[in-house]
């Protein structure tokens, strides 16, 4: 998974002194609460009807071990000693305290989190499939591309006030599970028939009380324009979406209203002011964030990559916490006992050794191989396994 560099770090951990301050004067009186709601918002802090609401971000839903710790040891220390993952892959602690806000955000950027633009009229978290990356019908892993998205749009003082809250979402499998066609802007990731990037771009797609399926504006954008295509598509958005009234201000109300042809016109038009300019992606700069997502050794080796995916629903500061000292011990346990002693040409062919101790070890069930019914394991061992 991505790691921060010096400056995701000093960003953040600006972040947190300056909301500090900003809690501190509030409640000294020296901020109203009209002047404090935009502020907190920004750092994903809602005021519910009993407590305070902290989300906190987790991009495209990937957790390490030592974050889902940390996660699992604020809920036991500041709430209830539980969390709720939402359905965009966010985390939401619904009993904090204002003047702990700080402190648990200081300790969020300690293992590379933060709680910024999860809330407020901005570009909140990138999402994807949950299955991104390991998924046995994706083309491509859509993780660098969604995680250059979430470094441009954070923090990105041009879009932290738009009409509405503007959702992001990307994918690159057979089957949509990343429910691109239900988000402001979906972005689906192919090859041409040269092996070239594409994307194809999807706007005006929505739940809520409007629910509306997004449509297509533009096919084969090459992966370079990614983030001057949706600059236009923000800026057109910013300038035209309505800011009277809160329930049609989301851009699926606005591209209904104009229609689709008249919206892509604005954007195409927009966009030519953009295209190739500074915000044009260079090899260099994927490559760079690329490489944070290459699998282990242990798991090319025929193995699941150790790690965590948040799924939906209230979990208990006990079972984050299990299943994070969990993945970190399969990690240890894997790294110590090396590459499945397997040969490439056996992997290919579905074959399997039989090890010392007569079990058949475990094939990742993704290569989705035929079961051989001579097998005493046959829930695990594919078909030609040598063992009779």
């Amino acid at each position: 998974m991505y790691q921060y560099d010096d400056y995701d770090r000093a960003l953040v951990l600006e972040r947190v002194a300056q909301f500090r301050d900003q809690v501190q004067r509030f409640m000294a009186g020296a901020l109203s609460e009209e002047e404090f709601l935009p502020l907190r918002l920004q750092n994903g802090l809602y005021l519910q009807k009993h407590a305070y609401m902290l989300r906190v971000a987790i991009p495209y839903g990937t957790l390490s071990a030592r974050q889902m710790r940390t996660l699992a040891s604020i809920a036991r220390d500041y709430d209830r000693g539980y969390g709720h993952f939402t359905t965009r892959q966010n985390l939401q602690f619904n009993w904090i305290e204002l003047a702990q806000v700080p402190d648990i955000l200081q300790r969020l950027a300690e293992v590379e989190m933060h709680a910024i633009q999860t809330s407020g009229n901005c570009v909140r978290n990138i999402t994807t499939e949950a299955f991104a990356g390991v998924a046995a019908d994706e083309l491509i892993d859509p993780r660098p591309l969604a995680e250059i998205l979430r470094q441009w749009s954070t923090i990105n003082p041009e879009f932290l006030f738009l009409p509405r809250k503007f959702k992001i979402a990307i994918c690159s499998a057979e089957e949509d599970r990343a429910a691109i066609m239900m988000h402001d802007i979906g972005l689906y990731l192919y090859l041409d028939e040269s092996g070239q990037m594409l994307l194809r771009v999807i706007v005006g797609g929505g739940l809520g009380r409007t629910p509306i399926l997004g449509l297509q504006i533009r096919e084969g954008l090459p992966w370079q324009h990614l983030l001057s295509y949706v600059e236009a598509v923000l800026r057109v958005y910013n300038r035209h979406g309505r800011r009277d009234n809160k329930y049609k201000a989301r851009i699926k109300i606005l591209v209904k209203a104009l229609g689709i042809e008249a919206f892509a016109r604005e954007v195409e038009e927009e966009w030519q002011h953009l295209k190739d300019g500074p915000a044009q992606l260079t090899e260099a700069e994927y490559q760079r964030v690329a490489s944070a997502f290459v699998a282990p050794h242990y798991a090319q080796a025929g193995r699941h990559r150790p790690g965590i995916r948040d799924a939906p629903g209230r979990q208990s500061g006990l079972r984050p916490l299990g299943l994070a000292q969990r993945a970190a011990a399969q990690s240890r346990r894997l790294r110590q006992r090396g590459a499945v002693d397997q040969t490439r040409d056996q992997r290919a062919a579905g074959r399997c050794q039989r090890p010392a101790d007569g079990r058949c070890r475990p094939m990742v069930r993704a290569l989705r191989l035929r079961r051989d019914p001579h097998c005493p394991r046959t829930e695990h061992r594919p078909a030609g396994c040598p063992q009779a």
